[in-house]
């Protein structure tokens, strides 16, 4: 089964040019049977797609909830929840990435770094979090070891940071244009139907074929050197945004993610550290 596991629409992303049903159309004809939608921080994106066209259009096609989240320190990370569970915190971005992870991993979910050898500030290997405590690595189930939008050489170390810790990779475009579609791609070796299905086969550590084609048009490659700028503003978009949101995060923090006096999760990686 091809997918792509990296989308965005513009019915959940500012900055997306490609609605739910054009980016269908346009991976149903590049041979894809699926996608998941992983806007930033909003579920926005799939909700349209739930209430507008699953059931009517496209049943051929299979179109899972994802969400690219976006944290306080250790850039962007890609999760994937099961299907039914509704949590508004994940729409809320700014959570430390010690936090997300434990999160997501109560509530049944699995995680990776989106990019992760990309850009400054937004991509994992290239935070100063990271840097001081590259043993997170461990805790993520999955990689994006293939987006389109990045260079070779982002690509050729986010593989390395893959297989170094043994983890399952995942491609996708990450598109935000339509001449974007379809040119990253993660074919699993078997169909699915929903988002329990996907996450069994990453808990099960199963094999995605992976790659793609590297797309030369994006906004960092046309602004060249200037695209700190861009890095710089994405840096301040997200702490603005991790500031304006501290009060419902934390309200809805206490309802949906309350602390344990032990934590199992934790427990668990201390024991295979250890």
């Amino acid at each position: 089964m091809k997918i792509d596991m990296h989308c965005h629409v513009k019915e959940g992303s500012l900055d997306s040019k490609v609605s739910v049903e054009e980016y269908i159309m346009l991976l149903k004809a590049k041979g894809f049977q699926g996608m998941v939608i992983t806007d930033h921080n909003t579920y926005k994106g799939y909700r349209y797609w739930k209430n507008h066209i699953k059931g009517k259009r496209h049943t051929d096609f299979v179109v899972l909830k994802g969400i690219e989240y976006d944290t306080r320190d250790a850039g962007h990370i890609l999760v994937i929840m099961p299907e039914g569970v509704k949590m508004r915190l994940l729409e809320l971005r700014g959570m430390r990435v010690s936090v997300l992870i434990d999160f997501v991993h109560r509530n049944g979910g699995v995680l990776g770094p989106a990019h992760p050898c990309g850009e400054k500030y937004l991509s994992f290997a290239n935070t100063k979090r990271y840097r001081r405590s590259p043993e997170l690595m461990k805790r993520f189930d999955f990689v994006e070891s293939f987006n389109c939008c990045e260079s070779e050489e982002s690509n050729e170390n986010a593989m390395k940071l893959a297989q170094k810790y043994g983890k399952v990779r995942v491609g996708g475009s990450d598109a935000h244009k339509p001449d974007c579609v379809g040119r990253a791609y993660t074919i699993l070796p078997e169909p699915v139907t929903c988002e329990t299905e996907l996450i069994s086969m990453i808990h099960k550590k199963t094999a995605f074929e992976t790659g793609g084609n590297h797309y030369n048009k994006t906004t960092k490659e046309k602004m060249g050197k200037v695209k700190l700028i861009l890095t710089y503003s994405f840096w301040f978009y997200n702490k603005g945004g991790e500031l304006l949101r501290r009060h419902g995060r934390n309200a809805k923090m206490e309802q949906e993610n309350p602390i344990d006096p032990i934590d199992p999760i934790e427990l668990y990686y201390i024991g295979k550290q250890g």
